[in-house]
Order: C-alpha cells, then structure tokens, then sequence
C-alpha cells in the first residue's frame, strides 16, 4: 500500500478534472505516472483504444460527474456493485473505477517489460457495463478513520508480544522509503481534497505499511505454530481495515457530494 493503485490515481485526478480543478493534460500525466503510457478500451462510440485526455473526456461526455474505487480482495468485494463479470475482472486486477452517473467502470490490465530497473508497463483500462447500486462495504471517512486507530492499537499490541513488530534493517529501510515518499511534495490524492480525506488515507498508507513489514520480516519470534497463526489473524483484519480506509478516502468526491473547489 505504499505506492497508490492506479485506480486510486484515475479517479481522485479524474474527480479533480470533473471540478475543473486540473486540466485533462495534468489529469492525465498525473494518472500515467511512471508508467509508459495508458489507453482505454471499450468507450461507447469508440471503434479502439484511446487516450486517457479523450476517455475522460468522453466519460464526462456521456454524463460521468464522479468516480469512485473498488479494491477487492478474494471474500471482500470491496466497492463493488456488479455484475457478476466485471466484478471477476476487477477481483481478478484487486481493483477498479465506477463511474458514478453512467454505467460503467474501468478495470486495469497492466503489461511489463524489460529488466528489473528498467520496466515499460503499459495499462490498458477496459471499461465494462456496471451495475448502479450501492457499492459493498465502504465506510464513511469517519468511520474509516475510527477503524484505522483501533486496528492499528490491537495488531502493534499483538505484533510486539511476538515479537514482529516493525524492526530490523529490513523494517528500517521500508519507513525510510515511505518517508522519502512522504516528503517529495505529498502527493496524495488531488486538487481539492478535503484535509480529513488526506489524513485518512495517509494513516491507511502507514498501517499497510506495518503490515507489509510484519509479513516480509519473517516470523521473527513466532516460532510455534500457534503464535504464526496469531500474528497472520492480527495482520488480516488490519489489513482489510487499510483497504477500506483507502476507497473511502479515494470516494470522498462522490460520498461528499464535491471536492472543494
């Protein structure tokens, strides 16, 4: 969870371009990212791929006035609606755009090439009919905000007593990553935010950190059975808990009704 999901990217900066708060050219190069390039395909009245300048404009085109997330996980249809296919592509990529006001939704198809170091990835957004309905279990920011405390107390409390708590060289130089991140000019969410979206999901960022960490540093003390299968209960609810954080900060725009302008 360190680095954005590029569904998280295309709607908060697609939101941004829908409250004219950024141009499609910054919408765009913000989506694209360090990617090489991205195209949609599937846009009504499009015979192929285009680019993400004119599907965003389309999508505004056919009615579009927000977008929203879906980060789904196998036994956690986050932010879907249906139907049932796409939401398979979506659980199949672990995350999709809605577009709220018209029927459809944008699912990532990522491409890599080349040597570690040197990738060129390419994503092609497929959009697919979607069902207009509630999306499944996203929170309000406040109760995302809530959840994020609570579960960050129970599992650091956990982790420590097993001793997997966030340390070594392998823990260090994860936060000094994420805090080189966090310092190259903060770059969370977009343009007109509310400050509360932005907190809550700089907190879901921190707490999947603490998870990925606990995962990669081993078992640590968890030397029994027992005690592995306790930290992996610990970590697991944390972990859905951050994913929730992260949509309902991505769906502030279309749960508030605006971003600020």
């Amino acid at each position: 969870m360190l680095v954005e999901p590029r569904s998280g990217l295309l709607a908060a900066w697609g939101n941004a371009l829908l409250a004219g708060l950024v141009s499609p050219d910054e919408a765009a190069l913000a989506i694209v990212g360090e990617d090489a390039v991205h195209r949609v395909d599937g846009l009504p009245g499009e015979a192929g791929p285009v680019g993400l300048t004119l599907a965003l404009g389309r999508l505004r085109g056919l009615g579009a006035t927000g977008f929203r997330v879906a980060l789904p996980v196998p036994g956690h249809p986050l932010g879907l609606s249906g139907p049932p296919d796409f939401n398979a592509r979506a659980l199949e990529a672990e995350e999709a755009v809605v577009a709220y006001g018209v029927p459809y939704g944008l699912v990532p198809e990522v491409t890599e090439a080349g040597p570690a170091g040197d990738l060129h990835v390419e994503v092609v957004w497929r959009v697919l009919p979607v069902r207009e309905a509630p999306p499944a279990d996203v929170p309000s920011l406040g109760e995302a905000e809530r959840e994020l405390a609570e579960a960050l107390r129970d599992a650091t409390a956990v982790l420590s007593r097993l001793d997997v708590a966030g340390s070594g060289p392998v823990a260090e130089a994860a936060m000094d990553a994420y805090r080189v991140r966090a310092e190259r000019g903060r770059d969370v969410l977009a343009p007109g935010y509310p400050p509360r979206a932005v907190r809550v999901l700089e907190m879901a960022q921190r707490v999947g950190l603490l998870v990925s960490v606990a995962y990669e540093n081993g078992h640590g003390g968890a030397v029994s059975a027992s005690e592995i299968a306790a930290r992996g209960e610990a970590l697991r609810p944390v972990e859905r808990v951050a994913r929730r954080a992260q949509v309902a900060a991505y769906n502030a725009y279309v749960e508030g009704g605006e971003v600020r302008r």
